[in-house]
């Protein structure tokens, strides 16, 4: 196939998809004029109809009456003057002059010889109008005699009936002459009036024909009309539901289509008030979140250098050698729950900072090219878990990752899987395609089927009765975070075996790329503390 020929092709393709799409658009308009279109072809239908089948019967009933008229006061005048048993010369001679009236029809006259042979005399000579052609119902009718009363005067009566022959329609007609005599017979054609009906019929299916034309046009421009306003109110609903609030509609006149533009400007008012409302509780929200955790920071660096001294303390009082301090006992375990809920509170104001960066935009990535299997390494030898951590990696798979945020992910992960799965936990490392992919499985009964859709959403526990729990429900819901704003995801299942994965998928090379000077601020929510997150307890 030459180049020409597949640039056609594809010209061919797009405009019939264009001209379907088109129909599909305009569907409503389509619709409107099809039904316009059907209720005047009906219209003129029907009215054409009435008309052709008003006039046929005028023009016929017109010119048969003319003509049976016509034929019977030949029949009174020239027939009737014939003798009782005319010759077949009188009866050719009388048809002759009969035939030559106004209407000009052909003329068979039939009557009984002097012999008692039957004689016919016709307009057209021995070639002309003929008995056969009358139909045989017509002459049983004509030379049936009637019974004489005082509604029925004469015995006999003028009969008709309209034939068609070779197409053409004729009229024929029948009667006695009163008193005695030859029977007559008629036959006239209707063919001039068949014409001038053929031509009435054509002119009646051209105004159809323009009837229907004109209603598809006026339909047309009443469907421009009518659904000009709906298309601006499908743009305008568009335009709002790209989140473009201030979009409003033009209204003019009083019809519903104008109380239609009034409701929806109304209500694109209305959820323009709502949502800059609900902005602005958002941001005074996420104000308060940041100037609380900044204003936590200052007093809990105090408690946090006091906690560590009370912690050296223990650990001194706890060698037992004696010539340490020591604490009372009833003290020790005031102590000991000081520095642990220090420690949570702020491991918590840690993250909900995080938190607050991730929500404002300002989370940054510093983007490093990192080998994820030292990565992953690394994070388990700063914790010590070494020994309950399996790790399934081959060196070499190399990411353009931020380390820090990396750290923040694995350790909420391992940790998570550590507290609540139950250790030998495993992580593998593959390469699939672009993306590296980390799984974290644990050895414990797996995360129930209600908790796993909620498993990342923030502070989210799955236990109500244990509201406090060592985790504050924020770890895995930063790992989330960090997994996307590298262009990531993570997501949870049970294994058919048993146990939990987490699956973790990150590209090689993130894109569009991060603005690699901004200041990384993900190191506040990593630590060995960021294991406190766990199925069950999210």
């Amino acid at each position: 196939m030459t180049r020409e020929h597949q640039g056609g092709t594809r010209g061919l393709a797009a405009a019939r998809k264009g001209f379907w799409s088109g129909l599909r658009f305009t569907s409503l308009r389509l619709r409107l004029v099809l039904v316009f279109g059907l209720v005047a072809l009906t219209a003129a239908v029907s009215a054409s109809g009435i008309a052709y089948w008003l006039n046929r019967e005028a023009v016929l009933t017109r010119t048969q009456d003319a003509v049976l008229r016509d034929f019977e006061q030949e029949m009174q005048n020239r027939a009737g003057a014939l003798p009782e048993h005319p010759t077949q010369d009188e009866l050719q001679h009388t048809a002759g002059q009969m035939a030559n009236s106004s209407q000009r029809f052909s003329v068979l006259l039939v009557a009984e010889g002097t012999d008692g042979t039957t004689v016919y005399g016709s307009s057209g000579g021995l070639g002309g109008f003929a008995l056969s052609d009358v139909p045989e119902s017509l002459r049983t009718a004509v030379n049936k005699e009637q019974k004489v009363t005082s509604a029925n005067k004469h015995p006999y009566h003028l009969y008709w009936q309209r034939i068609t022959d070779d197409d053409t329609p004729y009229l024929v007609a029948g009667t006695r002459v009163i008193g005695g005599g030859p029977t007559g017979y008629m036959l006239k054609s209707l063919e001039p009036e068949a014409k001038d009906l053929n031509s009435l019929a054509w002119s009646l299916g051209i105004a159809t024909a323009l009837a229907l034309l004109g209603s598809a046009l006026l339909a047309q421009a009443l469907a421009t009309t009518v659904l000009k306003p709906v298309h601006r109110l499908g743009v305008a609903a568009r335009r709002l539901g790209e989140g473009k609030l201030d979009t409003r509609l033009r209204v003019s006149g009083t019809d519903e289509l104008a109380d239609l533009s009034r409701t929806f400007n109304s209500a694109a008012e209305n959820l323009e008030k709502r949502v800059a409302d609900m902005a602005g509780r958002e941001q005074a929200s996420r104000r308060f979140v940041a100037d609380m955790s900044h204003e936590l920071r200052t007093p809990l660096t105090a408690l946090t250098a006091v906690t560590e001294v009370l912690e050296e303390e223990l650990e001194y009082a706890g060698e037992g050698d004696g010539e340490g301090g020591s604490f009372d006992p009833m003290v020790e375990p005031a102590v000991r729950l000081v520095v642990s809920e220090t420690r949570r509170l702020n491991d918590l104001v840690e993250n909900l900072m995080e938190v607050t960066r991730f929500d404002a935009g300002t989370a940054r990535l510093v983007l490093d090219d990192v080998d994820v299997a030292d990565q992953i390494t690394a994070c388990i030898d700063a914790r010590a878990w070494l020994d309950a951590v399996e790790l399934d990696a081959e060196r070499g798979i190399h990411a353009r990752l931020d380390p820090r945020r990396l750290d923040v992910i694995l350790a909420n992960l391992i940790g998570n899987a550590l507290k609540h799965g139950g250790s030998p936990v495993r992580v593998s490392v593959a390469r699939a395609d672009d993306e590296v992919v980390i799984r974290v499985r644990d050895n414990g009964p797996g995360i129930p089927e209600d908790v796993l859709p909620h498993v990342f959403d923030r502070f989210y526990k799955a236990s109500a009765s244990r509201p406090r729990s060592e985790g504050s429900g924020l770890g895995l819901s930063i790992a989330m975070e960090n997994a996307h704003i590298h262009g990531g995801e993570i997501t949870a299942e049970n294994a058919p075996e048993g146990g939990a994965v987490f699956t973790l998928r990150l590209p090689q090379d993130p894109s569009p790329p991060a603005d690699e000077d901004a200041e990384d601020t993900a190191g506040a929510a990593g630590g060995g503390s960021r294991g406190k997150d766990a199925k069950g307890q999210v």
